[in-house]
């Protein structure tokens, strides 16, 4: 293997050895906690933009499948690992974690201290930074790494669809679901916007008898309505919610019209369309234990997420209800209006790290378009 540098942009560097591509990868540089999901990490659209570090020692051990892709393709713009594991070993595994990073061109670096690292990060906050095999200064990489924009960056344009489509239009496909189990008709209709959609969003929705009509992050009220769905729903996706006015303004135009469901960014957004704003984490939730209590039952539930920004719940209007707070930092993870027909959460149900504790949620949904229908 080559040598490589992971180099912030106050000058922290960590030497290790290059894996995938060897093209310099510039990114926001952030850490995840989950001791597995590495393929759902590196396959996330929320990460466009990020160098994932994995804080779990060796990642790679079960390979990549076909199935637990949550895009059609790798988004991290890097990847950082104590350790790539040397051995692979599941049946449903296809290739190795190697082999997948470099057919992606997915640059990566591996054998570098990441509690140093992860230490680091959670005193400074996130930083920019970059993996290099080129013969660079420290001071050269220093500098390239700060060459490199996050903050206001309109990364959701990179990921969303370029077509609208139907998912799994017959209902039979696309679900991981064993073969003798099949799905039930679709209910209800429901517009989901892609602001960097995740697969498995798409099949929680569908199981919970939705018919979902996937639109791109831009399309307009007016485009939503004409469809005439019984819900829309918000998804999750990468970067700074407040560069993102269009959406914005698309979502309070839609607002009150039907029943509506956010999820991660699309939670943000609704906060926004209802007057709010939000702010920056200093190293952001990412991994698969965040302890969230549901504020209307006392129930703590243990969650995935996957966020760098959080809804400042004091620059929300007197209508809107913080349902869900984070039992780490008291920031906000779920809102809902108290009069108008929508709700939203910042984490992830779909994750299944509880493994159910979340599932209700899309089954709140389906609840409160039957009600709004009668």
């Amino acid at each position: 293997m080559k040598e490589a540098i992971l180099a912030l942009e106050d000058g922290f560097i960590l030497r290790g050895k290059a894996v995938g591509s060897l093209r310099p990868a510039l990114g926001e540089v952030c850490f995840n906690t989950a001791m597995t999901g590495y393929q759902e990490v590196l396959t996330d659209p929320s990460y466009k933009g990020q160098i994932v570090a994995m804080t779990y020692p060796q990642i790679g051990n079960y390979g990549i499948n076909e199935e637990d892709q949550e895009s059609l393709c790798p988004q991290v713009n890097g990847f950082v690992m104590r350790e790539l594991s040397p051995m692979v070993s599941n049946w449903r595994s296809h290739l190795s974690l190697e082999e997948y990073l470099l057919k992606n061109d997915i640059s990566a670096i591996e054998q570098i201290d990441t509690r140093a690292l992860t230490k680091h990060l959670r005193t400074r906050g996130a930083l920019r930074g970059v993996i290099t095999s080129e013969k660079l200064s420290d001071v050269a990489a220093r500098d390239l790494a700060k060459s490199f924009s996050y903050e206001g960056v309109d990364f959701v344009k990179q990921v969303t669809t370029k077509q609208n489509y139907l998912w799994d239009e017959k209902g039979e496909k696309s679900c991981a679901w064993p073969s003798s189990q099949s799905l039930a008709p679709a209910r209800y209709r429901v517009t989901a916007y892609d602001f960097g959609i995740k697969h498995n969003i798409l099949r929680c929705l569908r199981r919970a008898g939705f018919q979902v009509k996937v639109v791109s992050a831009n399309t307009s009220a007016d485009e939503v309505l004409r469809d005439n769905p019984d819900g829309i729903f918000l998804s999750n996706g990468p970067g700074d919610p407040a560069a993102l006015t269009y959406a914005h303004r698309n979502v309070r135009d839609l607002i009150g019209k039907k029943p509506m469901f956010g999820i991660c960014l699309g939670h943000q957004i609704i906060a926004y369309a209802l007057g709010g704003k939000t702010f920056k984490l200093k190293f952001g939730h990412r991994g698969a234990n965040q302890p969230v209590k549901d504020l209307r039952t006392g129930k703590i539930a243990i969650t995935s997420q996957n966020h760098g920004f959080a809804v400042a719940t004091d620059s929300l209007p007197q209508e809107v209800e913080v349902t869900h707070l984070n039992l780490n930092d008291n920031t906000c993870e779920g809102l809902a209006h108290r009069t108008l027909n929508l709700f939203s959460v910042q984490y992830h149900p779909e994750a299944s790290p509880g493994p159910s504790d979340a599932n209700y949620l899309f089954q709140e949904f389906a609840k409160r378009i039957e009600s709004s229908q009668k």
